[in-house]
């Protein structure tokens, strides 16, 4: 391998011969300083005497190339092996396809990026439940592409299924509010009036409020990992290249499921709560029975029951719809898998807590 530079006029001159195959990098030092000390205007290289070459070649003289451009010096190519100066184009081309380093945004981008992307998920919320009232729609007039199997399943996955972690949880709740609750009244000798705080507390938000909760973390997950499992192995696609709807099919057993199931459930959950706190005004203030049990019943008023029972209601709507919102919107690998299910449980508290906020207010400037 042969390099021979000469300068004339200003123009240096490279004649290559021999084989050039190889990273020789010691023979390509002189053409370097001449390039980069600034004393050319123009490079001419001839490579007619080449009789091998390889990659190695192409990447130093594109290397050149790219250096004598920062100077605004001109490369000319003469006599070259057939291929080098088609090969050093397209490496160029493929040099100005790379994708540019972000540029940072200001802080009026970054809140139109957010404007618009608020705007893109609220746009799709709506549009899940426009599906989901259309999905209802079929379903009255008896067109719902749906199976009876998979009523069954959702029914026994919201219903029997979480009795036992409801009951266990609302008892604690309730066994929790009444020694806190008998614990300040004890003070002015009223640790009776235990059994009104608990039964109020539970039926009217707290045994909703906790099965709201706890089926947000069981079974809102459970709808948000399945549908996005399904999304990333395809079956989602599989669904709509056959015609059949995902809302029928998916969304609306789980929606009707967790609706119906719901406020069954909050009933539950009220009467283990009174049982939690019956269990501590009676065994541990020593109230007798029968006089809690006289002020419990004096407490529970079918205001209150109603007002308990559609805070349910409304829960179970939320947590059905979010958990299958997520599920469908998920990506396709099991790194957004996790993160819909996670972000399926975390909205569906947030909303619940949202809506007992606007329906206390509601409720209470009428009156109920």
């Amino acid at each position: 391998m042969t390099i021979r530079i000469s300068v004339s006029d200003r123009q240096l001159n490279i004649t290559l011969t021999g084989d050039m195959r190889g990273s020789h990098m010691d023979a390509w030092d002189g053409v370097l300083r001449r390039i980069t000390d600034g004393s050319v205007h123009s490079v001419q290289i001839d490579g007619g005497a080449i009789t091998s070459w390889d990659s190695v070649l192409i990447v130093q003289l594109r290397r050149f190339m790219q250096m004598g451009a920062r100077q605004k010096i001109k490369f000319r190519f003469a006599s070259m092996p057939a291929g080098v100066v088609e090969l050093i184009k397209m490496s160029g081309r493929a040099a100005c396809m790379m994708p540019n380093a972000p540029v940072p945004m200001t802080r009026i981008e970054h809140l139109g990026d957010w404007g618009y992307h608020m705007y893109g998920a609220v746009r799709r919320a709506f549009a899940f439940v426009g599906d989901v009232f259309v999905s209802l729609g079929r379903m009255f007039r008896g067109r719902a592409q749906t199976r009876a199997m998979d009523w069954w399943m959702a029914f026994d996955d919201v219903g029997p299924c979480a009795i036992l972690i409801v009951s266990l949880i609302s008892f604690l709740i309730g066994l929790i509010l009444a020694f806190v609750g008998a614990a300040q009244l004890k003070l002015f000798g009223a640790q009776v009036y235990v059994a009104s705080l608990v039964a109020i507390a539970a039926i009217r938000i707290m045994g909703a409020m906790m099965t709201g909760i706890i089926m947000a973390g069981r079974t809102g997950a459970s709808y948000a990992a399945t549908i996005g499992t399904m999304q990333a192995n395809e079956e989602l696609d599989a669904l709509r290249t056959m015609g059949i709807s995902r809302t029928d099919f998916l969304v609306l057993p789980r929606v009707i499921a967790m609706v119906v199931s719901m406020p069954i459930l909050t009933l539950l959950a009220d009467a283990m709560a009174i049982l939690g706190g019956m269990a501590v005004g009676v065994l541990m203030f020593h109230i007798p029975l029968p006089e809690y049990m006289s002020y419990t019943m004096d407490a529970l008023g079918l205001q209150n029951f109603m007002v308990g029972i559609f805070h349910g209601f409304v829960y179970g709507v939320i947590i059905a719809l979010c958990g299958c919102y997520y599920g469908i919107n998920s990506g396709r690998n099991a790194n957004a898998v996790g993160a819909v299910t996670t972000r399926a449980v975390v909205m569906s508290i947030v909303w619940m807590v949202v809506a007992t906020g606007i329906i206390t207010f509601l409720f209470e400037v009428l009156g109920i």
